[in-house]
């Protein structure tokens, strides 16, 4: 069958049955069945329920929110209607959609978005700028795990990853699609990690609109039919006759309780969906069986060429604390008077000469300057 027999058929049934949804051809859609395959990356673990288990999960939690919801007697508790972390009072805290291109890396693109929000969030800083490399995560961790392309990866496994090892910047290590050893690495990458302190498995609607609303954006997978390629707009509600194509691994940014939606980002590049994002139908296709949510991130990184914009200090008690950027305060390590002092007349002298600075923070500590 043509591709535009394809999409007449998968018109022809939203039509018949009053659908959500609308489809269009696009880049993702016109790829061969196999390409598309490639574009996932999600095959449940050992110990994971299977995709269909986690759909009859998915379902299990729905029928449980409408119990709950129809026995509530009031809306003035629990997490709002609705949420997007795209619009958090006027703010933008997403960071731009990426293209996994063809390979079952999914894992690492949903678990970085979440991982990038987070970090703006907890500085509730939306211009904060945070890009992290996919590459590392999926062609060193993964690979260490003997996961690949063409096999994929599991949340959990990238969140230890995150936790145990760290994950660098994208510039030390840009992401191209298709398998890598490891050897792109910049060669500093140890001094460029970000780690994940620790996360949560939420597994029922109610407690991840309540995540989703207070923490952040959660990593959800779920099972990829074959009339998703072809998505344009709406709320995506499989088809009758549409068939598995396999799981799929993305991060979910907000909800509409009204509607009954989830909303996320994928990682099939601005010119799939709605703008690279999509809006799919609460307890569809198993998206809400689980989500992973991060719970922090460790503040350890080295900020180069940054600059001191306040300082504040009680020298007589070895108190001090210098404002970097767009960080934030970061208090200056005062186990060693020498230190200490060196480090704060550097930070002073950079701030009143309006030059700019190269600072190492390990747990939210300045520990080295260089100015």
């Amino acid at each position: 069958m043509s591709k535009s027999d394809q999409l007449n058929a998968i018109r022809s049934n939203l039509l018949q049955n009053d659908s959500s949804w609308n489809a269009a051809t696009n880049p993702v859609f016109e790829l061969s069945e196999d390409e598309q395959i490639k574009m996932l990356g999600y095959t449940p673990g050992p110990n994971e329920p299977s995709l269909a288990e986690q759909e009859a999960m998915s379902q299990a939690n729905l029928l449980d929110f409408h119990v709950a919801r129809s026995a509530r007697t009031t809306d003035g508790f629990g997490a709002p209607a609705s949420f997007d972390w795209r619009n958090k009072g006027g703010q933008n805290f997403i960071t731009s959609i990426k293209n996994q291109g063809s390979c079952g890396s999914c894992v690492a693109f949903g678990t970085v978005a979440a991982v990038e929000s987070r970090m703006k969030i907890l500085r509730n800083d939306p211009a904060y700028v945070v890009d992290h490399s996919e590459a590392h995560l999926f062609y060193c961790h993964a690979r260490a795990e003997s996961r690949n392309c063409s096999n994929g990866w599991w949340p959990d496994k990238a969140l230890e990853a995150y936790k145990n090892i760290g994950v660098c910047d994208e510039a030390c290590y840009p992401y191209t699609a298709g398998d890598q050893n490891c050897t792109g690495r910049c060669a500093d990458w140890q001094n460029r990690v970000t780690k994940v302190l620790a996360y949560t498995n939420v597994t029922n609607i109610a407690a991840i609109k309540e995540w989703l609303s207070t923490k952040g954006p959660m990593i959800a997978c779920y099972t990829v039919y074959s009339d998703f390629s072809a998505y344009s707009n709406g709320i995506y509600r499989k088809t009758a006759n549409a068939t598995v194509r396999g799981g799929h691994c993305v991060s979910c940014i907000g909800y509409n309780d009204a509607q009954q939606f989830w909303i996320c980002k994928n990682s099939w590049g601005p010119n799939w969906g709605e703008g690279g994002f999509f809006r799919i139908g609460y307890g569809e296709c198993g998206i809400d069986s689980s989500m992973l949510g991060v719970e922090g991130v460790e503040d350890t990184t080295w900020l180069r060429n940054i600059n001191v914009r306040g300082l504040w200090a009680e020298k007589s008690d070895r108190n001090a604390f210098a404002y970097l950027g767009t960080e934030g305060w970061k208090r200056i390590t005062n186990t060693n008077d020498t230190n200490f002092y060196l480090m704060l007349n550097a930070l002073a002298s950079a701030k009143t000469s309006g030059r700019n600075v190269s600072v190492y923070v390990e747990k939210g500590m300045i520990k080295e300057v260089y100015a």
